[in-house]
């Protein structure tokens, strides 16, 4: 590549949500070219597919907007980003990649074939299409924002670009190139960040060893789990280092603003602690034992409950409505599913340009966002692409 290459849409990162941002922008007739730091585009979007590629959710439009999480997110906005780009249009532009999805009982959206590779690769080759160019092996490194912004890279080369869609991730799998390092860099540059933290992930707690020897690597399931007066239903499961699962990860943001980390989990959500206490009958001896059957209790409920004493089935079964687990902290970010923190959004104009960088827009995990698992992330990544593209196209109309 020449060292001063003149283009006119410049997409940084080869995730979703690039991937997303400069199809929209070249479908608009910009002429766009992709720059990511790995060999091949599309990498944490073959991660996600070794759970299936969950693309989305198939819940009310207020309540999967409820699921996005963040300080200073504008009111309305998850509204009305995901109303451009709803769970009926995605489908519709996997089903144009001849990608066919489902709804599982679950109300998760996967492709029929529950694999990402088909999807990226019929994606990739509708960008050529489009006359996107693929420019890998370049690691951003540096942007000097006077137009053209020049945006330099690891490798030596250079470019200038009209206007900008920075898509770099956030600090999760790093391996997949979204290390983080931006940061410093938008720091220099006087765009505000919060640090990044890791969202989606398991936490800490100190098992007694009785606990792991029966219990390492099993479920709760069908359980509810409460943090800081927010109940939510799901699974756990038991790690040598605490506890992973979709219900402690719905519960994350909470859990980090907690002085002392704590939650509470009912064990059997269908019953009262009466209706429990009952099916024990006047049993003195033997309660977890009696419990186990009678409650119909898992082996990792069981061991859990079996690391105190229970004088009597009325004090055990308010136990198991109400059992309290104290958590130490959150595993480290690189093993985390994404990442909380990020740019701020007051440095964000409603089209996702940056403020003091007029021609500089960022979507995806860069931005300061979270959301569960369930298909919210990958659609939350897609939908701040197709804001911050549609943005940029009418900004390079507007200045040309």
């Amino acid at each position: 590549m020449p060292p001063t290459e003149s283009i006119e849409l410049a997409v940084i990162g080869g995730g979703p949500a690039g991937l997303r941002a400069a199809e929209i922008a070249a479908s608009a007739g910009v002429s766009v070219t992709l720059f990511d730091a790995m060999p091949s585009v599309g990498r944490k979007l073959l991660v996600a597919g070794k759970g299936g590629l969950n693309l989305t959710h198939g819940e009310p439009a207020d309540a999967f907007a409820s699921r996005y999480q963040g300080p200073g997110m504008p009111d309305g906005l998850w509204r009305e980003l995901l109303a451009d780009f709803d769970t009926n249009a995605l489908r519709g532009w996997a089903e144009g990649l001849g990608v066919e999805t489902f709804q599982a009982s679950s109300g998760r959206i996967y492709p029929v074939s529950m694999k990402a590779a088909p999807l990226l690769r019929r994606w990739i080759s509708r960008l050529k299409s489009l006359g996107i160019r693929f420019a890998t092996r370049h690691k951003w490194t540096s942007l000097t924002p006077v137009r053209p912004h020049r945006i330099g890279f690891a490798n030596g080369t250079q470019a200038d670009a009209h206007a900008v869609i920075f898509a770099l991730g956030g600090g999760s799998w790093p391996q997949t190139g979204s290390d983080g390092s931006w940061l410093p860099v938008f720091a220099d540059l006087g765009v505000r960040c919060h640090s990044l933290e890791p969202a989606n992930c398991g936490w800490e707690c100190p098992w007694p060893n009785e606990v792991l020897e029966n219990a390492e690597g099993k479920p709760l399931k069908n359980i509810r789990v409460e943090a800081d007066g927010i109940r939510v239903e799901g699974e756990l499961l038991i790690t040598r280092y605490g506890i992973e699962g979709g219900a402690i990860y719905r519960l994350g943001h909470i859990l980090r603003t907690m002085e002392l980390p704590q939650i509470t989990i009912d064990f059997k959500p269908a019953h009262t602690a009466e209706q429990l206490a009952a099916k024990l009958g006047d049993t003195r001896r033997n309660l977890l034992t009696t419990a186990r059957s009678a409650w119909k209790l898992g082996d990792a409920a069981h061991a859990i409950l079996s690391t105190r004493p229970w004088p009597d089935a009325a004090t055990l079964a308010r136990a198991a409505k109400r059992f309290p687990l104290h958590l130490t902290k959150p595993r480290p970010l690189p093993e985390a599913i994404s990442s909380a923190g990020g740019i701020r959004w007051d440095e964000f104009d409603a089209n996702l340009m940056l403020t003091k960088l007029p021609g500089i827009f960022a979507a995806g995990e860069m931005i300061d966002w979270e959301a569960p698992t369930g298909g919210y992330l990958i659609h939350g990544c897609l939908v701040t692409a197709t804001k911050a593209a549609s943005g940029a196209v009418g900004w390079l109309r507007a200045n040309p």
